[in-house]
């Protein structure tokens, strides 16, 4: 009985002297960020009392937040402290390094969908995929999902073409995220599910449902913990989304592995050789290719997360910047017609023949209308990185273990680099305004070492689309700003859709 007192003592004074460590040191992290301003706090809630808002008033609530606290402030969410960054000269000390490059808490919530591959990784693992994965972006090969992006886009404007009798408008937003869905399935797995023609694909249904489940699971403290959300409803509908897209993701990868054996697939390296060829490589090919000639080769577990978060990040944010530029355009006529006049001297030698790379390539005003849409509407506005290491931001010194909330929407509002920042003006991106910036005040794809890896990509689907609506129909927006609810999901959206009406396209005089 005396041993068994002795060790108990022991483990006593042993967790007592732990628990006074963490308390010492927790009680050091709480005065380190509460020396930062914020909303007002309250033991264990945090702030979120404070930023208890319906959903549909998330966006202007955070935006009212910030012109409160900026430049920089803090929030807690519960235990976890998060210190927002709103100016280029801060975010540069995060973005321009290499080690702080851990994304934060709310990434996990993709974990049981996109495992940990580009997007959702940290470390080694994403170093090392991030080094194999970047030649498969090369331009060159870009170029070669021209085909696609022009084939979807026809469907798109055929689609489009029935909607001219419709006097009242309607929503284009649906009928822009079905083309994306389109394009990037087949770039990114050579594999056609058609969303286009048929709503009814479960692929397509589990996509939309997923994100949604998503988002609302991070609004609701009580379902983090995944043994709970397990139980739910809504989390029964999260694993019969799960089967779905991965059962497919990973039935498309058993084939495309069995055509390669067989040698049925071009590899990437022929490219050179038989650039133009009509026969397509998807993004899956060229992974497979660069695994295999790897030394740690990709597990069918990795190479199906790589492909689910090509598949995420390649429609949905694409799609939100294609249908707020076209709402932008549809508002500024006087803008939309300088892109017409622009196409129509680009294919003024023939009129009626597809759109190719080098057209994109001389797009140039069409280009600026993007980069200020992206500028006005970034299609991810918040980016979340967690510190391993102290930093220093202005006067305050960050500590290790504190999330950073990267405000992209408000980094592009700063009055001193943008003068009349709510106005839309693609002049913004005339080569000599850009100079005159800081370097960071423009991130729609993020910027340093985990930058968006398929910037260019986007930008050449964007231009494709939008050249093919444009050239065959005037847009008009049916609503203005003031009237649009901007909702805040997993990317930023027009919560009621963009509602517009169209026109058959008329040469400008």
């Amino acid at each position: 009985m005396e041993l068994l007192h002795i060790l108990l003592t022991l483990v006593v004074v042993v967790l007592g002297t732990k628990l006074f460590y963490w308390y010492r040191r927790r009680l050091v992290f709480i005065r380190t960020i509460d020396k930062i301003h914020g909303p007002p706090s309250w033991p264990l809630l945090g702030t979120v009392l404070y930023d208890l808002v319906p959903r549909d008033k998330l966006f202007k609530h955070a935006m009212a937040r910030t012109q409160t606290f900026k430049p920089v402030y803090r929030s807690w969410t519960g235990p976890s402290a998060i210190v927002h960054l709103t100016r280029p000269e801060h975010i540069e000390l995060i973005m321009n390094n290499s080690k702080n490059i851990d994304k934060g808490f709310g990434y996990n919530f993709l974990h049981p969908w996109l495992g940990t591959g580009l997007l959702t990784s940290n470390g080694q693992k994403w170093f090392s995929h991030r080094k194999m994965i970047t030649p498969t972006f090369h331009f060159q090969i870009l170029e070669t999902f021209m085909d696609t992006f022009v084939q979807k886009s026809d469907i798109l404007t055929d689609k489009l073409s029935q909607q001219l009798a419709c006097k009242e408008g309607f929503d284009i937003f649906p009928f822009i995220t079905k083309c994306a869905l389109d394009i990037i399935c087949e770039t990114a797995m050579g594999s056609e599910i058609n969303a286009q023609a048929s709503s009814e694909s479960d692929y397509v249904r589990a996509v939309y449902d997923i994100s949604t489940l998503v988002l609302e699971r991070m609004m609701r403290p009580w379902l983090w913990p995944s043994l709970i959300f397990g139980l739910t409803r809504d989390g029964k509908r999260h694993e019969e989304n799960l089967k779905i897209l991965h059962g497919f993701t990973r039935r498309v990868i058993e084939e495309r592995k069995a055509a390669r054996a067989a040698g049925g697939v071009r590899e990437g390296n022929d490219l050179d050789e038989n650039f133009g060829n009509k026969k397509r490589v998807a993004f899956l090919d060229l992974l497979l290719e660069a695994s295999e000639s790897s030394e740690t080769p990709l597990t069918d577990e990795e190479l199906r997360e790589e492909v689910d978060t090509f598949m995420f990040e390649g429609h949905d944010t694409t799609a939100a910047g294609l249908a707020w530029t076209l709402f932008l355009l549809g508002s500024h006529p006087e803008h939309q017609d300088k892109v017409y006049a622009e196409l129509e001297e680009i294919f003024a030698d023939d009129p009626g023949r597809k759109i190719n790379s080098r057209d994109c390539a001389q797009m140039k005003y069409l280009e600026r209308v993007i980069k200020e849409s992206l500028r006005l509407f970034p299609s991810v506005p918040f980016i979340g990185r967690v510190l391993t290491e102290e930093l220093q931001v202005g006067e305050y010194q960050l500590p290790v273990g504190c999330m950073l909330n990267i405000e992209i929407v408000s980094l592009h509002r700063c009055a001193d680099q943008y003068p009349n920042p709510e106005v839309f003006q693609p002049d913004n991106f005339l080569p000599e305004n850009v100079q005159k910036r800081h370097n960071y005040s423009y991130i729609p794809f993020s910027a340093g070492p985990r930058n968006c890896i398929g910037q260019k990509f986007a930008l050449l689907e964007e231009k494709c689309v939008l050249a093919s609506i444009l050239r065959k129909f005037k847009v008009i927006s049916l609503e203005k700003l003031d009237d649009v609810t901007i909702m805040i999901d997993l990317i930023l959206r027009p919560a009621s859709g963009v509602k517009v009406k169209l026109e058959p396209r008329h040469k400008i005089n």
